[in-house]
């Protein structure tokens, strides 16, 4: 018998609905006998369903989750009774927080409909630690075409959709959202609804939802005033009314002063979980980044030329986003390897317009098709002879985003003696299994997409190889994440490879030169882009600077303003975080 049924059987019985009640109609024998046993089964379930003290998610999770995220995610479920801001500090994992009480809630089936609102870069990684570490299936993602088909009416069809704050809120998906039933509602990177007049804060704030989580390493970024938006999303009435929450909490004349901090903890600690670094012991070893810059043969530079010169004619006129994607994609795809990027060339020269256009096409994919020299190749050839990596006992993950070069790679370094071990998103799960298991034993080397074996043991490796480097930071943090987590116990070696010229080249010199972003906590990239201002893919930014530069001076200009650009960012991160301890440091710790 259902939850739903034993709430209509004491709705007929005038009883309060829950568990007690349905014991109560058990002890005045007022059930058929019957059912007595199925309805003691159910009543005993729904006595459970109340209390959190042990979370019954716990044995089904692929990874071991930290005291304190388990600690966090029950009083979410205890204390706040499912509507709490998590405010742990970068890198602690409030999406394992969230993450364990998300699955709490769907195995105790309190919870059918979800809603996940993150930035756009992080849509996918939510799906991938969700299927990953939680084994949640069941998502879909905003960018998905079979989401995108259904138009606005897709809110309603997917029960569990994970989807970015910019899709949301657009006017004609608000609508269909708003006429939604939500049972959670998870927002990540909480802080971009600190205005209470953004359409993202109404957005969120109208949504009718039983329970929310809202994560969120800075909580408070300019003024006390967002932190009091914040909560009122959670909890409305808790901090009462704006005037009323300033006269009591705010130092006037200065709206980022608390006063009353006593009576302000208290009302936060109904809402709010926050650890830090400085109380959570997360050892990690060192990590060392490498850069092995390296000149294209001159056939290769002529081809990445010729490439990249048709991607900026292409966008000059104007694409639209399915046709930008492509571009984007060739130009990515010529920066790994000739091979890679054949297959779109010649669908592209299949569809072009003019027969001239057709022709050139078909003669660039002709030209990489045939190309012999891969500088690229050559420079990991030399790289895993020489230094610590020559030694056979020194294992590595070499990474590319593309298959076409995975499949070069591995044919390459086994003729040259080396045991390798391919992972990639299009082997079953019992092969993805041997192809770690043979990399744990006596492969020296995995090749691996970005498929990456997310939730996977690998700390038994300390080197990666960005062979290709994504375009987008936060994918170079999570390989990086692969190797650089709790468990590792040696020092990180990373190394990238970089043609001089390419976009790779600009990107990793001002993320490296600029950022140091591998000296960076992991989860720092997220909240530095956060600050940009730009609400754009960081890969549309990029390719926009580099199509707008016609020679590479003034590409080098262009990156070079992208790099002040994240340079100011990161500075505003800093301010926010340095903010948020001096307001919350002594009170939560």
């Amino acid at each position: 018998m259902s939850a739903q049924s034993i709430a209509e059987l004491c709705r007929n019985n005038r009883l309060q609905p829950g568990a007690e009640a349905v014991l109560d109609l058990i002890a005045s024998r007022r059930l058929a006998d019957p059912a007595h046993y199925r309805l003691r089964i159910e009543a005993e379930r729904l006595a459970l369903m109340a209390d959190f003290a042990v979370l019954s998610c716990l044995d089904s999770l692929s990874f071991q989750a930290f005291d304190y995220q388990i600690d966090a995610a029950q009083t979410v479920l205890r204390r706040f009774r499912g509507r709490g801001l998590l405010c742990d500090e970068v890198g602690l994992g409030k999406t394992i927080e969230a993450g364990l009480v998300l699955k709490e809630y769907l195995l105790r089936r309190m919870v059918q409909r979800v809603l996940i609102i993150t930035p756009p870069a992080l849509v996918e990684q939510w799906r991938e630690e969700l299927a990953s570490k939680f084994r949640l299936e069941g998502f879909v993602t905003s960018y998905e075409p079979a989401f995108r088909e259904l138009g606005s009416s897709a809110w309603a069809a997917f029960p569990r959709v994970i989807a970015s704050l910019a899709t949301a809120r657009r006017a004609e998906h608000r609508a269909a959202i708003n006429q939604a039933q939500y049972d959670l509602v998870i927002v990540d990177e909480a802080h971009h609804l600190k205005n209470r007049a953004s359409a993202s804060w109404q957005l969120v704030n109208g949504l009718k939802k039983k329970y929310i989580l809202m994560l969120t390493a800075t909580p408070v970024q300019n003024n006390l005033d967002e932190l009091y938006n914040l909560i009122t999303i959670l909890k409305p009435g808790q901090l009462a009314t704006p005037r009323e929450f300033r006269r009591q909490f705010v130092v006037q004349g200065d709206p980022r002063l608390p006063k009353n901090r006593g009576r302000l903890r208290e009302l936060l600690a109904d809402v709010m979980v926050r650890h830090s670094r400085s109380r959570i012991s997360v050892p990690l070893p060192p990590r060392r980044a490498h850069t092995v810059r390296l000149s294209l043969a001159p056939e290769e530079r002529s081809l990445y030329d010729d490439v990249s010169t048709f991607v900026r004619e292409q966008l000059a006129d104007g694409q639209p986003s399915e046709r930008r994607f492509t571009l984007q994609l060739l130009q990515r795809e010529i920066g790994s390897s000739s091979a890679a990027a054949v297959s779109t060339l010649r669908s592209l020269a299949q569809r072009e317009g003019s027969a001239g256009q057709r022709q050139a096409l078909a003669s660039l994919a002709e030209r990489a098709a045939g190309l012999q020299a891969w500088s690229k190749a050559a420079a990991l050839d030399k790289l895993l002879r020489s230094g610590f990596l020559a030694d056979p006992s020194e294992k590595a993950i070499i990474f590319t985003h593309f298959r076409a070069t995975l499949d070069l790679l591995a044919e390459r370094l086994r003729g040259m003696g080396v045991d390798v071990s391919v992972y990639h998103g299009q082997l079953t799960m019992a092969e993805k299994d041997e192809a770690i298991r043979r990399f744990e034993g006596g492969a020296r080397i995995l090749l691996s997409t970005e498929a990456a074996g997310e939730g996977r043991n690998l700390q038994f490796c300390r080197n990666m190889v960005n062979f290709d480097l994504p375009w987008n930071p936060q994918r170079i943090e999570q390989r990086v994440g692969r190797i650089h987590r709790i468990g590792q116990v040696r020092p990180v070696e990373i190394f990238n490879l970089s043609a001089e010229g390419s976009v790779e080249d600009y990107v990793l010199d001002v993320l490296d030169r600029k950022l140091n972003m591998f000296e960076l906590v992991i989860g720092e990239m997220d909240m530095i882009l956060g600050q940009l201002g730009d609400e754009r893919d960081f890969e549309d930014i990029v390719l926009d600077v580099w199509a707008s530069a016609s020679t590479a001076e003034e590409a080098a200009r262009g990156f070079d303003r992208l790099g002040d650009e994240l340079v100011k960012a990161r500075q505003l991160y800093r301010q926010a975080r340095d903010y948020d301890q001096a307001l919350f440091g002594e009170d939560f710790e």
